[in-house]
């Protein structure tokens, strides 16, 4: 845990404490900011105060007493509801204002993760509970040198195996042989394994109306054969087999053919001016040291899509943090599915993604940003234009 940086941050918000709770390990944040897995089952509620000045505080159950103790600080203990209560107040006692993995009205579900009865019972104490989702991005969100490293790795293999996966599909129709989104999908996790790269799932590889679906993803029964003429979606993500290392995920299409027809590539031009929209709103506001949320960088991608008449064809976020998970803990670039207020950081990494998404096909073109202090960057390859798949 890092008590120096986090009573740094406490004081510059303007907090009295960050109280960490948790029951039945429903709250994976609180054990990443306390640098610890517990090593037994968390059956009994525990209370964790950091407090913006001094030492930090716990209060855990009797027959429990144990599950905080990888962590520093002062010890209490209860075991009836009502010691609970008084014990939390002795813990909260010269606190008037904490932070805990809450969002007012779930605005930020990623951080909401203390239920509604226990910020109730914190706010019965004439305390007020504010949101932690800035100082969860904090520690969460920000690169080291090495997880950068490992991204940028991660992101010259990616580009590399989906340059292959597309080659792949052109070699198979040219030889006439048969060849299905699944296949492809089997080519790209064997590519991940032989360069040492693991992935949670995916990759999507959808051909025609199934990249009109955005999170489609193939199954080895069922999925569509690829022909010449179709449209074809690949979406990768993957990192180093190795600690700390951080996610690179991208989006490319391509078309079966030499020539893209008319509606397809009008559709490509849309997306890829929205994201470079995103790109540019991002590089500016570092530029010019305006500061920028998450939800700005949505509407600049959203509002060119509107303005190209495809504005409820575009059904999701912009973007989402990304770290050692490929859906990170950062500011998301999301003014639709919520309004994201926090603030986009140096040293976080992040995906730009727009997409249209039609009744016959759906086009999507993801990059990765990086912002290096203020110097915001893309640490992959660009599509373009779309690929011809020959």
């Amino acid at each position: 845990m890092k008590l120096d940086q986090i009573q740094s941050q406490l004081l510059r918000q303007n907090l009295d404490g960050w109280l960490l709770f948790d029951h039945h390990h429903r709250d994976p944040l609180a054990y990443h900011v306390l640098g610890f897995e517990p090593t037994q089952h968390v059956t009994r509620r525990w209370y964790y105060l950091i407090p913006a000045q001094g030492v930090p505080r716990k209060l855990v159950h009797r027959i429990e007493s144990k599950i905080l103790e990888p962590v520093a600080g002062d010890t209490r203990v209860y075991s009836s509801w009502g010691e609970q209560a008084d014990e939390l107040k002795h813990l909260l006692s010269n606190c008037q204002r904490v932070a805990m993995q809450y969002s007012p009205n779930c605005a930020i579900p990623y951080v909401s993760m203390v239920d509604a009865g226990t910020v109730e019972l914190i706010r019965s104490m004439n305390v007020e509970v504010v949101t932690s989702a800035e100082l969860i991005q904090f520690f969460e969100a920000r690169l080291d040198q090495q997880g950068l490293d490992s991204h940028l790795l991660a992101g010259r293999l990616v580009d590399r195996i989906r340059a292959e996966a597309f080659a792949f599909i052109g070699e198979s129709l040219r030889e006439k042989r048969i060849v299905c989104e699944w296949d492809v999908a089997e080519f790209v996790r064997h590519r991940f394994q032989e360069e040492n790269l693991i992935t949670e799932s995916g990759p999507i590889v959808a051909a025609n109306e199934h990249a009109a679906d955005p999170h489609y993803e193939p199954q080895s029964s069922g999925s569509s054969v690829i022909h010449s003429g179709d449209l074809v979606l690949l979406d990768m993500w993957a990192k180093l087999d190795a600690p700390s290392a951080v996610y690179y995920d991208i989006t490319w299409t391509g078309y079966c053919g030499d020539i893209i027809p008319a509606e397809i590539a009008r559709v490509f031009d849309v997306v890829r001016e929205a994201r470079d929209a995103a790109i540019h709103r991002v590089q500016e506001a570092f530029s010019q040291g305006t500061g920028l949320q998450g939800y700005e960088v949505d509407d600049a991608a959203r509002n060119s899509i509107r303005k190209a008449g495809f504005g409820d064809r575009f059904v999701h976020r912009t973007g989402h943090s990304i770290g050692v998970e490929v859906h990170g803990n950062g500011a998301n670039m999301d003014n639709l599915e919520t309004h994201d207020t926090r603030v986009v950081m140096p040293w976080s990494c992040f995906s730009i993604e727009p997409g249209v998404y039609l009744d016959r096909f759906g086009i999507r073109s993801e990059v990765n940003i990086f912002i290096d202090e203020n110097l915001p960057r893309v640490t992959g390859e660009i599509q373009r234009e779309m690929i011809p798949i020959v």
